[in-house]
């Protein structure tokens, strides 16, 4: 059983515990601790009731100053700091760091100083190299040798189009990209404008406008796919819903392509290699169709377009958060394994 702690108990934080006790790796991994600023009796109803997902499907309950999640203990801190966490008494063998907090090198060292002998981002490294690996699973999980100390488990949108790429490249190959996510509101956002950012455009009222903001997806792609360096680019719309998002990805192909061709190589892909983590569907969908989904991609082959064989646009459809939860939970249960593999650290 490998002990589990969650640094951060936010959206990501709530939906990885959800997500998995709903796993089959709710019998290998073990959620231990949390770290969350919040009270705890906040903390026990926000697991309880949520607004997006439902309500917890099992017992929870404030219980000896932690939480009780169908009767098994999980203890609660509320530390500012990476150091502030009793990490060693607690017998933590993994953390998942879901507060967003942290994402150089020396900062995510400060967790294994203070007793995490291995740390999951649920985001990017700030670079490269401030992480030992970047894993998209499904993609590259075979990679992780089990001796690694840091590994970032990517973004939401990376997990949703890396994979597309990858199969649009070695089919027709791919000359350039471009990639717009229509990406749901998110807690950095305020409901009515307010003074709380640096960003000028994330003071905006979230429910009230489509709104231009930054991203680093570009860059994430190219950390999995350095084949593509140079040839992509992205953009980020934050739209007012809650859940669900979208890319709308335009490609320019170096071989010709039809539209069917395109359909059937990722429709082929979603029903072999990638079932589970990506899907397909020819059906008339609006977003709310995939809240809840456990898939890191939706392609909509109903949205396919191609212009004079070369010029493709692609809708893909993610929950930023179940489906990114899922994989996070993947990954924590291939890393274990592989933790106890011959020459692992």
């Amino acid at each position: 059983m490998v002990r589990i702690a969650i640094n951060g108990y936010g959206r990501i934080g709530r939906c990885f515990l959800r997500a998995l006790r709903a796993s089959p790796w709710r019998d290998a991994l073990q959620v231990v601790a949390i770290n969350e600023p919040a009270d705890l009796d906040s903390m026990a109803y926000l697991t309880r009731f949520d607004s997006t997902h439902g309500v917890f499907p099992g017992e929870v309950t404030v219980h000896d100053g932690g939480l009780s999640i169908d009767g098994q203990a999980i203890r609660v801190f509320h530390a500012d700091t990476p150091e502030g966490v009793a990490w060693a008494e607690a017998g933590v063998d993994l953390l998942v760091e879901a507060s967003g907090r942290y994402s150089t090198r020396a900062e995510l060292e400060r967790f294994v100083a203070a007793g995490c002998p291995r740390v999951l981002l649920s985001h990017p490294g700030h670079s490269a190299a401030d992480v030992d690996r970047t894993i998209v699973y499904g993609m590259n999980h075979a990679l992780l040798r089990g001796d690694e100390r840091l590994v970032s488990a990517a973004s939401c949108t990376t997990n949703a189009i890396v994979p597309v790429l990858a199969l649009l490249d070695e089919a027709f190959g791919i000359e350039h990209a471009l990639m717009t996510t229509l990406h749901s509101v998110m807690n950095d956002q305020p409901l009515i404008d307010g003074y709380h950012h640096a960003d000028l455009l994330r003071t905006r009222s979230a429910m009230q406008s489509l709104i231009p903001v930054s991203t680093g997806l570009a860059r994430g792609v190219q950390r999995l796919l350095p084949e593509l360096a140079g040839r992509i680019e992205a953009k980020a719309i934050r739209v007012p819903v809650v859940n669900v998002s979208a890319i709308d990805l335009v490609a320019t192909l170096r071989r010709d392509a039809d539209r069917g061709a395109v359909q059937a190589l990722l429709r082929d892909a979603a029903a072999g290699p990638g079932a589970g983590r990506m899907a397909y569907t020819d059906e008339p969908h609006a977003s709310i169709d995939f809240n809840h989904s456990p898939h890191s991609a939706i392609v909509d082959g109903g949205q396919i377009r191609l212009v004079g064989g070369r010029l493709l646009n692609l809708l893909v459809w993610f929950d930023n958060e179940w489906g990114f939860a899922n994989r996070m939970v993947e990954l924590a249960g291939h890393w274990a394994r592989r933790m106890d593999a011959p020459g692992a650290g």
